[in-house]
């Protein structure tokens, strides 16, 4: 069963009126959709998925609750365009939920979970043609050490990437996780589940989520009317850096202007940074994969 993470602070934050255009770029099984829906009787929601049993899912939940809605099957980093084609220039809110949906993660096919033996996969879009087993398996020692410190910020990247190119093939995640444990020490294994930060950087890999995410974001700030805004929750430090990053270019005055007694109207910044919201304690007994989340809520005010 998927709970949504900071299900309540990002719907009471995206300041949802009856009337509002919303856009929820993470459709997953529909959590926040559903919410969103209840609360914009006259409004539109465009909601994003690239999964298509999540699509099926979510069609069939927001169904009962109102038809004004449309399910967009694609990447989100498509935002722009696919409204685009809809005639639709200007929304009033935008979410994203950066997290896996713990369907995903939970049905062994998929090969997102490091706990399930299954083929190495991790495509959240299954018709891309690059897949965890080409790169587990083809990616030279170089190309594994960068992505596994870059995306995965882990410190045995070089005695992993060598324990791979030793065992290949390597077909299964349980292969996989079984190569990395034995090659880190010890203690490292018992601090936490060793193949955590390589299984995330390998997913990274598969599915462009950094770029993707950052080309997004920057299209979604173009495409929110003024007293609208854009509600972010992330997972890990990667992503989070992006989201703080390119919020916080948007709502600074320039350096260089600073020192004018009077900054022109038209070199103000046009948003500005609300709060950054992380789980409450009960949040996190109740659900152990909210942990690391973190909400950041930016508006447009010019």
């Amino acid at each position: 069963m998927h709970k949504s993470v900071l299900l309540n602070e990002s719907i009471e934050n995206l300041n949802l009126k009856d009337d509002s255009t919303i856009v929820d770029c993470t459709l997953g099984y529909a959590g926040h959709s559903s919410e969103i829906l209840k609360r914009i009787n006259k409004g539109y929601l465009f909601a994003f998925d690239q999964d298509t049993e999540a699509i099926k899912k979510s069609f069939d939940k927001l169904n009962l609750i109102r038809n004004n809605f449309e399910i967009i099957n694609s990447n989100f980093v498509n935002i722009k365009d696919e409204l685009a084609k809809r005639n639709i220039t200007k929304v009033d809110g935008i979410l994203y939920d950066l997290g896996v949906s713990s369907p995903q993660l939970d049905e062994k096919e998929r090969g997102f979970s490091f706990h399930l033996d299954s083929r190495l996969d991790m495509r959240m879009n299954k018709n891309n043609s690059l897949d965890a087993y080409y790169i587990v398996n083809s990616y030279s020692y170089d190309e594994l050490v960068d992505i596994f410190y870059k995306y995965g910020e882990e410190k045995y990247a070089p005695s992993i990437a060598k324990g791979i190119i030793n065992s290949r093939p390597i077909t299964t995640t349980l292969e996989l996780v079984e190569v990395i444990k034995n090659n880190v020490p010890e203690k490292y294994r018992r601090e936490k589940h060793p193949a955590r930060k390589v299984f995330q950087a390998i997913r990274i890999e598969v599915n462009d989520e950094l770029n993707v995410f950052e080309k997004s974001l920057r299209d979604s700030l173009d495409l929110i009317n003024i007293g609208g805004r854009i509600c972010v929750i992330t997972f890990h430090s990667l992503e989070d850096r992006i989201c703080k990053k390119i919020f916080n270019e948007v709502s600074k005055i320039d350096d260089n202007l600073k020192h004018l007694p009077v900054v022109p109207k038209e070199f103000l910044p046009k948003f500005r940074v609300l709060k950054t919201i992380e789980p409450t304690k009960e949040e996190v007994e109740e659900n152990k994969r909210s942990r690391s989340a973190k909400l950041r809520i930016i508006e447009r005010i010019g």
